[in-house]
């Protein structure tokens, strides 16, 4: 038997912006490869920094926010460095952060492309990276920086904010990208930015003196000059690199009077930040273009023929946008192989659910949701993953959203096969209503389907541009 309907959603009290994007901050290291906390660090870093240049407190909000959202467009490239280097994403982030010349950059491309590939294969790949490197990697960064700063701005950061995450990677000696921005044209808060992720990353892996060092030597090339010596003396100051680690660091962050500032519960807003942060998980892998948004119209399709009231009908479509986000965490070598899965990479991809749960359930309004997302890929029979639940133990909304995301994963292209059409996608959906999904919802999905007008609703729902906004409430 299916569970009650939910009848509402009640959502009163205030957002603290702090908890919010730090919870946003964590999906985003995992998509750049970072132990966690990578983008926490960077802002108590920075906005230490802040402090010892005495930066007015309107300068240090704006700042705040470009350092914890600086990666917001890191998913995007994630695929073509796979396609590009024919390596794993996540570690070729990583270690990339750690280069700092020409010289290195070599050794660098040498150690990190082509993993895996035969001898051959290695030396044709490096040939031609080595030959367009340049061109390649400013291909690369354009796409993050500008991606990061169109979902800044839908998600209402000032024009500040997004010019300082869209010039994340520019050099104080106009050497950088995507614009080759050089000196004080450079916005103040990449510029900060900049200098604080590589003190982060560089004391975590080598130690604070060698941060400071990395610094003092990339003086007038990649940094300000005269903003080296407030971070060198940040980083020199006995105790730093135990602060940075301490546990309690985050608190700390969240402490800030950035982080205290509360806003009404906006559903409006909800629903724009979590169309945003659909964009950076769908960003991810070229097969999943588009599939949050496609899960999130056809949940609220079958909540519609279930009788949602409105408000849970809203509540449901946001955690479907969301439902992904944890596999900003598992490689594009995993997302995209187009053969089976080892093992081990099967492995890795189960715990995307797990990953995903991490981050929603550190924001207080999403905190159900987080439970409701981690269940996608669960069955009634309790064979699903990642948790093995059993019927008893998936609630209605559970299982409206597995049917949701199975019948997109069926309809749409992936990396082994060509979307099904819709007779084959329903032949394996109804092996599996029962022992699988839901009976009821599946009953829904079709309802639904048909009503919609199939396949040509398909094709609108593939356009990216026929997303709008205004489809979370249209219920509402």
């Amino acid at each position: 038997m299916t569970p009650a309907i939910p009848t509402d959603s009640a959502a009163p009290g205030t957002l603290r912006l702090g908890e919010l994007l730090g919870a946003f901050s964590h999906a985003l290291d995992l998509t750049e490869g970072q132990p966690k906390g990578h983008c926490l660090r960077c802002c108590w870093i920075g906005m230490q920094a802040a402090a010892a240049l005495g930066l007015p407190q309107q300068a240090r909000s704006g700042l705040y926010f470009t350092l914890l959202m600086k990666d917001l467009g890191c998913s995007s490239n994630a695929a073509r460095i796979c396609q590009l280097y024919l390596t794993d994403d996540l570690n070729f982030k990583r270690n990339f952060k750690t280069v700092s010349g020409a010289r290195q950059g070599i050794g660098f491309l040498f150690r990190n492309t082509g993993l895996g590939s035969a001898p051959l294969q290695k030396l044709k790949t490096l040939g031609h990276v080595i030959a367009k490197n340049g061109s390649l990697s400013g291909e690369l960064i354009e796409t993050r920086c500008n991606r990061g700063a169109a979902i800044a701005r839908q998600m209402r950061f000032s024009e500040d904010v997004a010019a300082g995450i869209a010039a994340l990677d520019e050099h104080w000696d106009g050497g950088g990208r995507p614009q080759g921005l050089r000196g004080s044209a450079i916005p103040l808060y990449a510029r900060i930015a900049l200098m604080a992720q590589v003190a982060d990353v560089f004391t975590v892996s080598l130690g604070a003196g060698a941060a400071a060092a990395e610094l003092e030597r990339r003086a007038g090339s990649w940094f300000d000059p005269e903003l080296v010596p407030v971070f060198t003396a940040l980083i020199r100051r006995p105790g730093f690199a135990r602060a940075l680690m301490d546990p309690g660091l985050e608190a700390e962050v969240f402490a800030a009077e950035q982080a205290q500032h509360s806003r009404p519960v906006d559903e409006d807003y909800l629903d724009e930040i979590s169309e945003a942060f659909s964009l950076v998980i769908d960003a991810k892998s070229p097969f999943t273009h588009g599939h949050s948004r496609r899960v999130a119209r056809y949940t609220g399709m079958i909540c519609d023929q279930l009788g949602y009231a409105p408000a849970r009908r809203r509540w449901m479509v946001r955690g479907a946008l969301l439902h992904d986000i944890g596999k900003l965490g598992i490689s594009n070598t995993i997302l995209d192989k187009p053969g089976r899965l080892t093992g081990g990479e099967l492995a890795r991809m189960k715990l995307h659910p797990v990953l995903g749960h991490e981050v929603l359930s550190r924001i207080p309004v999403f905190r159900e949701l987080a439970d409701v997302s981690a269940a996608h890929h669960e069955r009634l029979d309790g064979k699903g993953y990642p948790y093995g639940l059993g019927a008893d133990q998936l609630t209605t909304d559970m299982r409206v959203l597995a049917v949701a995301d199975i019948f997109d994963a069926l309809t749409a292209d992936r990396p082994y096969r060509a979307a099904l059409p819709l007779e084959e996608a329903y032949a394996i959906m109804d092996g599996l209503a029962g022992p699988g999904i839901d009976p009821d919802c599946y009953a829904a999905l079709q309802d639904a389907v048909t009503a919609s007008g199939w396949p040509s609703s398909r094709e609108r729902l593939a356009e990216a541009s026929g997303w709008d906004s205004g489809d979370l409430a249209e219920t509402a």
